[in-house]
C-alpha cells in the first residue's frame, strides 16, 4: 500500500475510550483533551491554545495544567499532548489529579508578581482564573524574580518578563503560524527567558506589532501599549478639536465586550458611545477604505495596462499595502521586493492625512490644534502612527490609536451604559462609505472591494453581482480568477504571516501566477486582530464577526467605492484624479529596507 493511503487509513480508523465513566468515539490520533472536549468535559490548561479553523495551535505540554489519570500508567499524562488509545480509561477529577493541578498552578503563581490589581490583564487572566477554580487562597511557596528584563515599552506592545509563566504561547504564534521569528527562549536554567534573539529589544527585533502574541498570551506578560488616559486629557483640553475614526472590524466586535454575542453589529451604539465620551466629530475609517481602493485600484489598473501593453518592466503581482504589521513584514524578510507591493498608505493613515488637510481647511481648524484619534483591531496601528514618513513637520497625520479592547475600557470606566445607547449616524463628509469600505476588516474583503471598482473601470460594464465569493473564507491561502471581459484576473488572498510568505517565496523564486495579492496579518484579517476582544481558542467567533460585516455590506445603498458622493467630492474639489500628484503627495508612501 502506498505511504498516502497507509496514513489516510490510520486517520480515519476510529477508536472508542473511556474517559470519567463516559464513552466516546475518536479518530486514532485524537488527543485526550480533544476527545474529552468532544463529550462536554471540560479539562483546565493554562500553555495549550487551539483555535480551530485556524493555523494557531501550542500545545507543549510544558505547564502540566492539564494532567489526568490513565489506568494503567504510573505518571500522570498531558492531556494536550497524550494521544487516546483504544479502550483507554481516563480519569479527569481523581484527588491526585486535583492535587498535582493545585501544586502546579501554586509553583506558578510562586514565582508571578502580585499585582492584580493593576494589572492589565485583570479580570482575563487565565491564571488568576486557574487560581480561582483550584481554591487557591495562600502561597506556600516563596518564589523570586528571575527574570533580568523587567520591563519594555515598544510603540505598540508593552512586555513583562517578571509576569511571564513560559507557557510559550508567544513563541509558538510568532515563530510556527506568523514565521517573524522575534521571539524564543534563550539563556538556561533559571536566567532562562522568552526574548528575541540576543537578547535584543523587541524594538530592535523584526517585530512586525502585529499583537498575535499579546492574543494569545495567559497572562500580562505582553499587553498593548495603552493611550486612554492620554485620550482622556486631549478631551478635557478645550483648546483642542478632537476627532475619531473608527475601522470597520471594531463595530463586529466591540459588543462582545458587553455581554453581546460575538458578531452583533453595534454600528450605531459605538458611535452614540464615541459622542458621549466627548469627540468633536465622529468619523468612520471606512471613508478612507473607499479611498484606499480608488487609489489602490487605479495603481492596480495602471500595472495592467502597462503589463498587456508589452511593457515588461511591470511588476506584477501587485500587493496590498492596508496592514502595518505585513508592511512591517516585507520590510524586515522581504527587502528584495519593496517595488511589488501597492505605494497607497493604509485607510487609517489616509483619513490622517485627508482629515488635517482638506477637512481641517474646510473647518478652519489649524492643523496644531487638531487630534485625531482611530480605534482599531489592531496594535500595529499604533506602529504605523509614529512612522516618519507619516509626520509633517513632527506633526503625526494620526496622533495615536487605540484598540478595541482599549474603547470597551474606557467606555466601561465612563460609566456608559453601552447596551442601553440609540443608535446615531457617523458625522459627514469622512463619515460616508460604501458597503465596500466596511468588508475590508475580513480576509479577502480588501480585494473584494477593489474588484468591485476594478471590474467596472476596466470593462465600463455594471456588474451584475457584486458579491465575489470565490474570495471569501477562512482558508489561509485562496485563489481566484476573475473575467474582465475577456481577460483572466487571478488573485490570490492570505492571512497569516505564515501563510504570506509561502505566497512570496514563490514571488521570489519565479513562481508567481498571480495579477494581485491581499495579505493581512492576523488569522481572519482585522476581525482577529492583536486588539480585538480576546476569543481564546474559540475560531467560531472570527466567523460570526466576518458575518456581521458581510451583513452590514448587503444592507447598505451604495457597495462601490467609487460610487461613495463624498469621495467624488474630494477628488472634484481637492484631490484631481487618483495618482495625481496631491493624491500621490498626501495618499501613498514608500518602503525602508529594515533586514537585520
Amino acid at each position: 500500500m502506498p505511504a498516502g493511503k497507509h496514513r489516510k487509513n490510520m486517520e480515519e480508523k476510529q477508536i472508542t475510550l473511556q474517559i470519567d465513566h463516559h464513552f466516546v468515539t475518536v479518530p486514532q490520533g485524537t488527543t485526550i483533551l480533544d476527545a474529552a472536549q468532544k463529550i462536554g468535559i471540560d479539562i483546565p490548561t493554562l500553555c495549550h491554545i487551539d483555535l480551530k479553523g485556524t493555523c494557531i495551535r501550542n500545545n507543549p505540554a510544558s505547564c502540566r495544567i492539564c494532567v489526568v489519570e490513565i489506568e494503567g500508567r504510573r505518571n500522570l499524562a498531558p492531556a494536550c499532548a497524550t494521544r487516546c488509545a483504544q479502550d483507554m480509561v481516563v480519569r479527569t477529577s481523581t484527588l491526585r489529579v486535583m492535587n498535582a493541578r493545585k501544586i502546579v498552578a501554586e509553583l506558578i503563581l510562586s514565582d508571578h508578581p502580585n499585582e492584580c490589581l493593576t494589572c492589565p490583564k485583570a479580570g482575563d487572566c487565565e491564571l488568576q482564573n486557574l487560581a480561582l477554580r483550584f481554591n487557591i487562597r495562600e502561597m506556600p511557596f516563596n518564589g523570586g524574580e528571575l527574570s533580568q528584563r523587567k520591563r519594555e515599552v515598544t510603540a505598540s506592545i508593552v512586555r513583562n518578563m517578571d509576569k511571564c509563566i513560559f507557557c510559550r504561547r508567544c513563541e509558538s504564534v510568532c515563530n510556527e503560524v506568523q514565521t517573524v521569528g522575534a521571539l524564543g527562549a534563550i539563556r538556561r536554567g533559571f536566567n532562562t527567558t522568552i526574548a528575541p534573539a540576543f537578547d535584543k529589544m523587541m524594538s530592535e527585533s523584526e517585530c512586525t506589532y502585529c499583537g498575535q502574541c499579546v492574543a494569545v498570551c495567559p497572562v500580562g506578560a505582553l499587553t498593548e501599549r495603552d493611550h486612554t488616559n492620554r485620550l482622556v486629557e486631549d478631551l478635557a483640553d478645550p483648546e483642542k478639536v478632537v476627532i475619531v475614526q473608527t475601522a470597520p472590524a471594531v463595530r463586529a466586535a466591540i459588543g462582545e465586550e458587553f455581554g453581546l454575542p460575538a458578531g452583533t453589529l453595534v454600528t450605531g451604539k459605538m458611535v452614540a458611545a464615541l459622542r458621549e465620551l466627548g469627540f468633536d466629530y465622529v468619523f468612520d475609517t471606512d471613508f478612507a477604505a473607499d479611498l484606499t481602493v480608488m487609489e489602490e485600484g487605479a495603481e492596480m489598473l495602471d500595472r495592467l495596462t502597462r503589463y498587456l501593453g508589452g511593457d515588461r518592466t511591470v511588476r506584477l503581482p501587485i500587493l496590498t499595502s492596508c496592514c502595518p504589521a505585513w508592511v512591517n513584514f516585507f520590510e524586515h524578510q522581504f527587502p528584495d521586493m519593496l517595488d511589488i507591493p501597492s505605494t497607497a498608505r493604509s485607510p487609517q493613515q489616509m483619513f490622517g492625512s485627508i482629515a488635517k488637510t482638506w477637512w481641517a481647511e474646510k473647518m478652519g481648524i489649524p492643523r496644531e490644534k487638531l487630534v485625531v484619534v482611530s480605534i482599531m483591531p489592531c496594535l500595529a496601528k499604533k506602529y504605523e502612527c509614529d512612522r516618519d514618513e507619516f509626520k509633517t513637520d513632527g506633526n503625526p497625520d494620526v496622533d495615536y490609536s487605540l484598540t478595541t479592547r482599549e474603547l470597551a475600557r474606557l467606555i466601561k470606566r465612563a460609566n456608559i451604559s453601552f447596551t442601553l445607547l440609540p443608535d446615531m449616524d457617523f458625522d459627514q463628509p469622512l463619515g460616508a462609505s460604501t458597503g465596500a469600505g466596511v468588508i475590508f476588516g475580513a480576509t479577502g474583503g480588501v480585494m473584494e472591494a477593489a474588484l468591485r471598482t476594478v471590474y467596472e473601470l476596466y470593462t465600463g460594464k455594471t456588474l451584475k453581482s457584486v458579491n465575489f465569493q470565490n474570495v471569501r473564507g477562512m482558508d489561509g491561502v485562496r485563489r481566484a480568477s476573475v473575467d474582465l471581459d475577456g481577460f483572466e484576473l487571478k488573485v490570490g488572498i492570505a492571512h497569516g504571516l505564515g501563510n504570506a510568505r509561502h505566497l512570496l517565496e514563490d514571488i521570489r523564486h519565479g513562481r508567481n501566477e498571480y495579477h494581485a495579492i491581499e495579505i493581512m496579518a492576523c488569522p481572519g484579517g482585522c476581525i482577529g486582530g492583536g486588539g480585538q476582544p480576546l476569543h481564546h481558542g474559540h475560531s467560531e467567533v472570527l466567523y460570526a464577526r466576518a458575518n456581521a460585516l458581510y451583513k452590514e455590506d448587503a444592507g447598505k445603498t451604495l457597495r462601490k467605492s467609487h460610487e461613495n458622493p463624498y469621495i467624488r467630492q474630494l477628488y472634484s474639489e481637492f484631490l484631481g484624479k487618483p495618482l495625481s500628484g496631491t493624491a500621490e503627495h498626501l495618499l501613498h508612501t514608500h518602503y525602508f529596507n529594515k533586514s537585520i
